[in-house]
């Protein structure tokens, strides 16, 4: 295959039908439709269909994903603890391998538009390093159609049972990418010795972060204000990632102060689309400059019942949560499920910015994009349409999401006629 691709009768965030000239991976020229036929190199008719950045999972658990596997009801006990000790109890019993099971959910995730992906392997005394195995063989499995980064994840904490440094220093070498935290305070009960061990790993490795922060109000403003200490201290602005940042979604007085710190170090945001006090504050977030993705967290597993392995969906939730109405806010909530997740995993790219709210398709950019059918992007995150055309560093690419002993159930199942 080329190193060309042309791309004719797209919509770019449904504005004006253009062609689009991809070359080496990036966008090479942007020019006005011309409704001409091609005469070389690798096209795809657009067909006036909407075009859109890749879709980013940017907080995902492959190793805990029972997707496509039969309905379980729900058995974990309320409370982070309880979850935590409910995924311990029932992983094993699983019906598929970690591999089988990661490898699927990266398929469907792709065939959704989903290019780049951020996920958590949990390293703990239990698992050892039996999750990021699984995921490793996912990523190599799915290499040429999606980019996956995996956090060191350790989630009962690093203090609490023997040999939980060790193991993720073991996780580091063996091929992750980021080392994470959880709850230094709340968890581990000892953020000074939690974010030694973090940093020291980060620092070792020369790897960025990726630290869980479900604390909440004042205790977690407190621990995230020595979360950025530590990247002041370290110089590692724009290594560090906070996944969840319950605490700047109460309202507190020191928020707005927070997010300031958090662009000035160019600290990203991930998170779930959560409800009920979860909602973080998009719009400031992209005034003040502050990286922000969005993911499927865990989808099915011994913590959730929700998810379905499309990003398209995820980002209907994410306005919805937030009361979006508008097109400019759904937008807005699309373009976190996009480009935003883009840009925490690759620092070189632009934050969103809300007096540039359709970002992607500048000269230079990267192109990661996906084609479907809608009037808008409004009407796209509505109607969600199954079929979509998906392109990987300037190629179109295609996945079997027929894997043995797997269904997605609902309309994005397969069909039996």
């Amino acid at each position: 295959m080329g190193d060309s691709l042309i791309v004719t009768d797209v919509r770019p965030w449904g504005e004006a039908p253009v062609d689009l000239l991809i070359e080496n991976g990036t966008v090479a020229a942007v020019t006005a439709a011309t409704g001409s036929s091609v005469q070389a190199g690798e096209h795809v008719d657009g067909a006036g269909r909407l075009i859109l950045p890749a879709l980013s999972d940017v907080h995902l658990h492959l190793d805990s994903s029972r997707l496509g596997l039969p309905f379980r009801a729900q058995t974990g006990m309320p409370g982070r603890w309880g979850r935590i000790m409910n995924d311990r109890r029932h992983w094993r019993s699983a019906e598929r391998s970690v591999t089988e099971r990661a490898s699927f959910t990266l398929a469907v995730a792709v065939a959704n538009g989903a290019t780049r992906i951020r996920s958590h392997a949990q390293v703990d005394a239990d698992t050892g390093l039996a999750k990021l195995e699984g995921e490793l063989a996912a990523r190599e499995r799915y290499a040429d159609v999606c980019d996956v980064e995996i956090v060191a994840f350790p989630q009962v904490g690093i203090l609490l049972e023997p040999g939980v440094v060790d193991l993720m220093d073991a996780a580091l070498s063996a091929g992750a990418d980021l080392v994470g935290g959880m709850d230094p305070c709340e968890l581990d009960r000892d953020p000074v010795r939690h974010l030694d061990a973090v940093f020291g790993l980060a620092e070792k490795h020369q790897v960025g972060v990726d630290i869980h922060l479900h604390e909440a109000g004042e205790l977690g403003l407190f621990t995230l204000s020595l979360i950025i200490e530590r990247v002041q201290a370290l110089g590692m602005s724009g290594s560090a990632t906070i996944s969840h940042a319950r605490c700047l979604t109460g309202g507190l007085p020191g928020v707005p102060a927070m997010i300031e710190r958090l662009a000035e170090f160019d600290i990203a945001l991930t998170h779930a689309a959560g409800a009920q006090g979860w909602a973080l504050p998009l719009l400031d977030l992209a005034d003040a400059g502050v990286r922000v993705g969005v993911g499927m967290d865990g989808q099915r597993d011994y913590w959730s019942p929700y998810g379905n392995g499309d990003m398209l969906d995820r980002a209907w939730q994410l306005a919805f949560v937030n009361g979006y109405g508008s097109d400019e806010h759904v937008e807005h909530a699309l373009a976190v499920a996009t480009w935003g997740g883009a840009s925490v995993l690759d620092r070189n790219l632009r934050p969103l910015d809300r007096s540039d709210p359709h970002p992607g398709f500048a000269v230079g950019d990267p192109a990661e994009f996906f084609l479907v059918d809608g009037v808008s992007p409004t009407s796209a995150v509505m109607d969600r349409p199954a079929e979509r055309t998906v392109i990987h560093r300037g190629r179109v690419v295609s996945v079997d999401i027929e894997l043995d002993g797997f269904e997605i159930p609902g309309r994005w199942g397969r069909s039996d006629n």
